[in-house]
C-alpha cells in the first residue's frame, strides 16, 4: 500500500523560508516521478514543482527562482525548498508519485504566510 507523508508546513513571515518533506513507502521509489501540488481556499490544485525518477525538475511558472524540488532515492524522500515565500503561496501542499497511470497523493500540510 502507498503511503506519502508531509512534514514541514507551518506559519511563516513573508520573505522566509520552508522545506517540506515527503517521506514515501509502499513504493519502488526510485522508479517514480514525484511531485507537489497546492491548492489555495476556493482554487483548484495546481502542480508546483515536478521531479522525474531521473531527476529533471521543472517548476510552476509562479514558483521559478524561489522553490527547488529535490529527491534522495536512499532515503524515500522528495523535499521541496521554498524561499521568498508571499502570502499568494499560502495553500495546502500534497505530495504526488506517479508512474505511468498510477497516482497517489499524501494527506497534504498546510503552509501559511503572513505577517
Amino acid at each position: 500500500q502507498v503511503q506519502l507523508v508531509e512534514s514541514g508546513g507551518g506559519l511563516v513571515q513573508p520573505g522566509g523560508s520552508l522545506r517540506l518533506s515527503c517521506a514515501a513507502s509502499g513504493i519502488i521509489f526510485s522508479i517514480y516521478h514525484m511531485g507537489w501540488y497546492r491548492q489555495a481556499p476556493g482554487k483548484q490544485r495546481e502542480l508546483v514543482a515536478r521531479i522525474t525518477s531521473g531527476g529533471t525538475a521543472n517548476y510552476a511558472d509562479s514558483v521559478k527562482g524561489r522553490f527547488t524540488i529535490s529527491r534522495e532515492n536512499a532515503k524515500n524522500t522528495v523535499y521541496l525548498q521554498m524561499n521568498s515565500l508571499s502570502p499568494e503561496d499560502t495553500a495546502v501542499y500534497y505530495c504526488n508519485a506517479a508512474l505511468g497511470g498510477l497516482s497517489s497523493w499524501g494527506q497534504g500540510t498546510q503552509v501559511t504566510a503572513s505577517s
